[in-house]
């Protein structure tokens, strides 16, 4: 239950989605029930005939950042950053700020880097797993440069060039229709599959829903490097739960209708801030949990997510929920029917 070696399965590399299926709902969802082990196949659509009056749906409205940007070393050699940090208060021309680099090899402490309309950068600091530090400088500050000519932080399953014809598209389609408050360098995926005709049609329903924001950070690009699950480690990333939404969440608990979480963000999230009896501490604040099987839900009935991959601390999670056996299945199934994968893939629903 905790060898990482229980997390691996094999992916056939044509079932990793590569681009967005043309209208968000239309993606495909598989609806899973813990208690009887029974698997449907739907689609996103169907979601308000799937779910109960009275339910309500928790997500998180983040916002992804443009933070991919590309560059060369005083060599020449080109290199491609995301930066971590965004949203520096004084907004000025010259901020250090911690970046994941890919290059063929990395630039020395205290080289320098060029980017586009006259922005450099001096390597500063070197850290783990590509993390490095650039103190940038240009006419402009570094969010402007981000907001203006930045990608999106695709994961690297998805493979886009620099100046690439699906960059425009991404901009739109890798963005929730939730999405408010910018701060993450990843969206939250479950919620990609919303459109705002659906969210009509779920209020219709008798079904509610609330906001929480959970930024998601560079901990989800890190790989798991230890053979129990346990000993792995997430990096801290922020989150905001209004008391107004914590009012919501814990009264309806109180009347027995179920919580339905959009995401591991929001399972993280509400788990984090929850009490032993299930009260939340509303407020801002910064987790690193990690949720492994074992893990006692306080808050979450109900969950949709993506299919994750294969050693991710995401896999553990929602075995934590449904159970390692029932996912293994899960993903068996959805591989065999030629569900489409990760972040740009389809959806599962347990219930």
């Amino acid at each position: 239950m905790f060898d990482i070696e229980d997390y691996d399965y094999d992916l056939p590399g044509e079932l990793i989605a590569q681009v967005p299926v043309p209208d968000r709902d239309e993606s495909r969802l598989l609806v899973v029930d813990r208690s009887s082990g029974s698997m449907k196949d739907r689609h996103f659509r169907d979601l308000p005939e799937l779910l109960l009056p009275g339910d309500l749906l928790v997500v998180n409205n983040t916002r992804v950042v443009p933070a991919r940007i590309f560059g060369r070393k005083e060599s020449g050699g080109r290199i491609e950053i995301l930066v971590l940090e965004y949203g520096n208060k004084e907004n000025t021309k010259t901020e250090t700020r911690w970046c994941l680099l890919r290059s063929s090899k990395r630039p020395r402490k205290g080289s320098r880097l060029f980017f586009e309309g006259d922005h450099s950068g001096v390597v500063e600091n070197l850290g783990q797993d590509g993390l490095i530090q650039i103190t940038f400088q240009g006419p402009q500050s570094i969010d402007s440069l981000l907001e203006k000519s930045g990608m999106m932080p695709l994961p690297p399953y998805i493979r886009r060039k620099e100046k690439d014809p699906f960059s425009d598209l991404d901009r739109e389609r890798y963005q929730t229709v939730f999405a408010e408050r910018k701060g993450a360098v990843a969206a939250p995926t479950a919620s990609l599959h919303f459109t705002t005709e659906l969210l009509t049609r779920l209020r219709q329903a008798g079904i509610s829903l609330v906001h929480i924001t959970l930024h998601v950070g560079h901990g989800t690009f890190r790989p798991v490097r230890t053979s129990d699950i346990r000993d792995h480690r997430l990096g801290y990333e922020e989150y905001d739960l209004d008391p107004e939404t914590a009012n919501i969440i814990e009264h309806s608990k109180s009347e027995g209708r179920r919580i339905v979480a959009v995401g591991t963000t929001v399972v993280r999230t509400l788990e984090s801030v929850a009490g032993p009896k299930g009260g939340l501490k509303s407020g801002r604040g910064k987790t690193d949990l990690l949720i492994t099987p074992g893990h006692s839900f306080k808050v979450v009935d109900a969950l949709i997510t993506n299919f994750h991959l294969p050693r991710s601390s995401l896999l553990f999670l929602v075995s934590a929920f449904a159970g390692l056996g029932l996912i293994k299945e899960a993903y068996r199934t959805a591989i065999a029917k030629a569900y489409r994968f990760y972040s740009y893939g389809d959806a599962m629903l347990i219930l």
